[in-house]
């Protein structure tokens, strides 16, 4: 199911009549409130999330989400005003998974939302995963570093999941853009940079094993033990 907050009722019906008449079950909100609230009741596949809403706007709902167990990785598009270069940029590093530029065509819509659902669905297939001293299990969604478990945000769980699943494979910025959030490169790899960055650092030492190629982007040197 579908979850779609919008507060524009013309706008939201339209969603709606898309979502549904291309096989997908779908319920809409007026706002935040009417939405946690049908969480309690069912949980959605993946939220269409407007930005701009009254009481609490989407950035505020999408780090409630990010922060609840049970929602962490709840798939959520954004749906952001064309100038809100802001919302995108910080939308995204609290851990969205895509956007929606409005005005945005419904069968764009519908594409992100498959693509979304089939990135995040290939992704819950169980495995370990081992490099050096960095060991992933997917299943849980856990790092540990020496067997000392590192607190990831999704976005950067992601990033070095994607590095240990191809050891020695260099990624450029845009390829990153594209699997981890979502989106074909628009210039904006400071996105990148800085979640590599944190990433080493939670990493500590381990971190050294993620290697800046000069003029193209990242790889993960370590061979998978």
């Amino acid at each position: 199911m579908i979850a779609v907050v919008e507060d524009d009722e013309s706008i939201r019906e339209i969603e709606l009549y898309t979502l549904k008449t291309t096989g997908f079950e779908a319920t809409g909100y007026p706002d935040g409130a009417a939405f946690f609230a049908a969480l309690k009741q069912k949980m959605p596949s993946l939220v269409i999330l407007d930005v701009m809403l009254p009481n609490e706007d989407g950035i505020s709902i999408l780090k409630k989400l990010r922060a609840a167990p049970n929602t962490e990785h709840l798939p959520v598009i954004l749906a952001t005003a064309r100038s809100s270069e802001y919302d995108k940029v910080k939308g995204l590093d609290l851990g969205a998974d895509d956007y929606l530029v409005k005005p945005f065509g419904m069968m764009e819509m519908v594409s992100r939302v498959k693509a979304v659902l089939r990135r995040t669905q290939n992704s819950q297939d169980a495995e370990i995963l081992t490099c050096g001293m960095i060991r992933m299990d997917s299943s849980s969604h856990t790092v540990a570093v020496d067997g000392q478990s590192i607190d990831l945000t999704l976005k950067e769980y992601e990033l070095l999941h994607a590095f240990m699943k191809r050891p020695g494979m260099v990624y450029t910025r845009d390829q990153l853009l594209n699997e981890i959030w979502g989106m074909e490169y628009d210039g904006e790899t400071r996105t990148v940079d800085v979640h590599i960055r944190t990433l080493r650092s939670k990493l500590g030492k381990a971190g050294d094993c993620i290697s800046t190629v000069r003029g193209i982007g990242y790889r993960m040197e370590v061979e998978p033990v």
